[in-house]
């Protein structure tokens, strides 16, 4: 893969889990930093860890030599005003700007049952057409406030969401001029529908519209135990649900072909929340970076 087109990144949520606070609460932001350089990545996304002073959050990056390339943000078209987001929206943007990022991912957070106890496979939002018609608006006006400042917003596809399907991902973008952009994630795909196959057939569809790629991989045998017991999300991720690249079922070569293909300019985070306790988070970004450097050579 071209090493002028595609950055390597990794995610802090392996260190400590935003919504799980009790998973890496021993690890420190400045430790995690520390860890993704020596790991050999060139960035990393936003962690509840990180301090909020712009200034010392930069200056930390600058001494380990890491960019910072995207961060969660959660919209509430479906369910609320549209005023509700945008007053937290703009000056999140501006903060993520300011750190030199061009990309901001969003997860549509109406319903959402991935916080919850709802089974991970039981039920979900359904939005009707007013829902998706204001879901649909509100994106369309991030993405316009997203452009004015040198950025792009995109929709991150995810478990326990109204948008976790191919079919729910493409009434999205069907719904979203070209300017609303998606967060592409293998492990999301891989968990809702089980197979190699409907990873790379939404991949090479939406490519044209991805602006982020989150590579996640997957337990299958933690896949099936957490039907069997009805496990929540987050009780699936204790369990190891996910994991890095090159440690779980999906095959990531065809998927790297493809985006290579595709001419995709931007970055690949490695992202995968498991308990820190049983999967040592520099143990785990070092057998994810020499995956990647073998098949990808970068």
């Amino acid at each position: 893969m071209n090493k002028d087109h595609i950055q390597l990144g990794i995610a802090p949520i392996g260190w400590t889990n935003d919504d799980l606070p009790e998973l890496g609460r021993e690890n420190t932001w400045q430790q995690c930093l520390s860890e993704m350089a020596l790991a050999g990545y060139q960035g990393c996304e936003i962690g509840g860890q990180y301090p909020k002073d712009i200034e010392i959050l930069r200056k930390a990056l600058e001494l380990r030599k890491l960019q910072v390339c995207n961060s969660w943000f959660s919209t509430w078209f479906a369910d609320a005003p549209l005023k509700k987001t945008l007053d937290a929206y703009l000056p999140y943007l501006r903060f993520l700007q300011g750190l030199g990022a061009k990309v901001i991912g969003c997860s549509e957070q109406s319903g959402s049952t991935q916080g919850g106890v709802t089974p991970m496979y039981g039920q979900r939002p359904q939005w009707n057409t007013l829902q998706w018609r204001k879901i649909a608006q509100g994106y369309s006006e991030l993405a316009q406030i997203a452009e004015d400042h040198g950025m792009r917003v995109c929709l991150h596809h995810h478990m326990g969401t109204g948008i976790q399907t191919p079919v729910e991902i493409d009434r999205f973008l069907d719904a979203t001029p070209d300017n609303v952009y998606l967060l592409f994630d293998s492990g999301h795909i891989f968990a809702s529908e089980g197979t190699q196959q409907a990873v790379e057939y939404v991949l090479k569809k939406t490519l044209p519209r991805v602006a982020h790629i989150h590579l996640k991989d997957c337990r299958p045998h933690i896949i099936a135990e957490v039907k069997a017991d009805n496990r929540s999300f987050l009780e699936a991720v204790k369990g190891g649900i996910f994991t890095v690249p090159g440690d779980g079922i999906i095959d990531f070569r065809p998927l790297f072909t493809e985006i290579d293909r595709s001419g995709y300019r931007g970055w690949m985070v490695v992202e995968a929340e498991q308990d820190p306790a049983l999967a040592n988070p520099l143990e785990y970004a070092m057998k994810a970076r020499d995956y990647l450097r073998q098949h990808t050579g970068l």
